[in-house]
């Protein structure tokens, strides 16, 4: 349940006072205060302990109620002293209170905590390490996408700029456990590791494989001998922007218009259709169902990926779906977004 602006800042206050360094000399002041006031009461007017507290409290609290007993002259000096001593509390909480609540809105360790709670309530998210040139875009096309994710990086430029676009950010080093921890690896569904450091990629692929074998990852690399340890590591995809940048090159010299074509159909909203991927899980509704059936729904299927991790291009209609395969299907915008919301057949990540 999403909580209003009020009721966050409320919650963000009392976590601030809670946890003030100075809190707990404030309480032991005021504990001491209450002590010493009913500890006079008792030896110098002789009362029982019920009385004394309470006179101590109302006068400590400047209350202003009717002494409990008749006062002598040494409980009535008394009792302006604990009186004065309680007006120096009232003044000092309310200054300690402002104290705290100022240094939270000037030092963001208020969003940081924020942050952090939202952070903690993701699940089934992406975790994005690295915030360069390749994650931003990586960052971009997820929102595009729908989807939910952090961003870890430990360099602090690159952390602002992922604020200032509005994204959860978590800071450290992505090749550190608690760091991933941190951004809710064992929850994520997916990760994305677009360091600029070949090294980097492998060390945080092992460690996000270790704290969550069944992650999805998507590692980058920037030779083809690094290609082969993010493979060795356990990366299920591995891009190369430099490979990918020649190939894309050499694809818009030789045939432009079907790399434009592929580019709009899987962009977002440039045309009323778009390409997608879609699961046959085990029991879901795609399984058992025909190709000529799909196409009755708007959903024309190019290629179907079985489970030897082949393509059958083109398949018939009577081309049945069995559990476990991956269908690439081009339709409208509104047929795919309906075959993606039936219970077992979105998700883009394999089965």
């Amino acid at each position: 349940m999403k909580r209003s602006r009020q009721e966050s800042w409320a919650l963000d206050a009392v976590i601030a006072l809670v946890e003030a360094p100075g809190l707990r000399v404030w309480l032991a002041i005021v504990g001491a205060a209450l002590a010493i006031g009913t500890a006079g009461y008792m030896l110098l007017e002789g009362w029982n302990l019920s009385d004394a507290l309470y006179m101590t409290v109302i006068s400590v609290t400047t209350a202003g109620f009717r002494e409990v007993r008749e006062l002598d002259d040494g409980g009535r000096l008394w009792t302006m002293l604990v009186t004065g001593f309680g007006v120096i509390l009232i003044f000092g909480s309310v200054g300690l209170v402002t104290e705290y609540l100022v240094i939270e809105a000037t030092s963001g360790r208020r969003v940081g905590r924020r942050m952090t709670r939202q952070v903690d309530e993701l699940r089934d998210h992406f975790v994005l390490c690295g915030y360069g040139r390749v994650g931003s875009t990586v960052a971009h096309e997820l929102v595009h996408d729908g989807e939910r994710f952090v961003v870890i990086d430990a360099n602090p430029e690159s952390l602002k700029h992922a604020r200032d676009d509005g994204y959860l950010v978590v800071e450290g080093d992505a090749t550190d456990d608690a760091t991933l921890r941190a951004g809710g690896i064992t929850r994520a569904k997916g990760l994305v590791a677009t360091i600029d450091s070949d090294a980097q990629n492998v060390y945080v692929i092992l460690s996000a494989r270790a704290l969550n074998p069944g992650l999805f990852v998507v590692g980058r690399a920037s030779t083809p001998a690094a290609e082969e340890k993010l493979a060795r590591a356990g990366a299920d995809r591995i891009v190369s922007p430099y490979t990918m940048a020649g190939r894309r090159i050499a694809e818009l010299a030789v045939r432009p218009r079907v790399v434009d074509f592929l580019d709009a159909a899987l962009s977002h909203g440039e045309l009323s259709f778009s390409i997608e991927e879609l699961h046959a899980r085990a029991g879901g509704p795609l399984e058992g169902a025909t190709v000529g059936e799909l196409r009755g729904r708007g959903l024309f299927v190019l290629a179907i990926l079985g489970a030897d991790d082949r393509y059958a291009a083109n398949p018939p209609g009577d081309r049945r779906l069995v559990g476990g395969e991956t269908v690439i299907a081009s339709g409208s915008a509104e047929a795919l977004g309906a075959a993606r919301a039936e219970p077992g057949a979105g998700g883009r990540l394999p089965a």
